[in-house]
């Protein structure tokens, strides 16, 4: 299956998937490229595909990029091949994107899964922005109006999980749930991409 999780920026959508990764459930995390630059303890390669903006464009000029958007001035891309071999390879994919790239990908494949994560409050999204450290207060104030445009649009998003503050496991809990329910409902598919 090809699982999308979206949500507002520092609401644990990272945290979630590295657990998920630890817990050893089979999938396949998409790393996507982006140009912005790498946060402390980010990892070429394994957190993103760090790329300049003329490279990220060459990628959308030649279709390797199944979604693309600019996110806080950044350019994010989800690269197409990564899907199709893990696909190939009989494995869930997890692809992290925001709304917008939700909303793409929808589009574009039709039965995809998606679960957008909540944030148990707003007053907590912002401490957790906060405390990531990585913005200015500026940038935090724009991530936290934008997360309330991003929580309305959870509606059309298949299910919805609260990352509850200190609860990581719970959250974990209920994404592998849904995703093991909609997997033995919904047989595999061939996808085009």
């Amino acid at each position: 299956m090809v699982v999308v999780m979206s949500g507002p920026s520092g609401v644990g959508k990272d945290a979630i998937l590295e657990r998920m990764a630890e817990l050893k459930y089979p999938f396949h995390f998409v790393i996507t490229a982006t140009t912005r630059a790498p946060r402390p303890g980010e990892v070429e390669g394994v957190n993103h595909y760090f790329v300049d903006r003329a490279r990220f464009q060459e990628l959308i000029d030649t279709n390797e990029l199944l979604e693309h958007a600019e996110v806080y001035g950044n350019m994010y891309g989800v690269p197409k091949q990564q899907v199709r071999d893990a696909l190939a390879a009989g494995q869930h994919v997890m692809i992290r994107v925001d709304v917008q790239g939700a909303a793409r990908i929808r589009q574009l494949v039709a039965d995809a899964l998606l679960i957008f994560i909540m944030p148990p409050t707003l007053v907590s999204l912002q401490q957790r922005l906060e405390d990531r450290g990585v913005d200015a207060i500026e940038a935090i104030t724009v991530r936290r109006s934008r997360a309330i445009d991003e929580i309305n649009e959870a509606t059309w998003f298949d299910h919805s999980v609260v990352n509850h503050d200190q609860r990581l496991d719970d959250a974990v809990r209920d994404v592998i749930g849904i995703i093991d329910r909609e997997a033995e409902r919904n047989p595999p598919r061939v996808f085009v991409l």
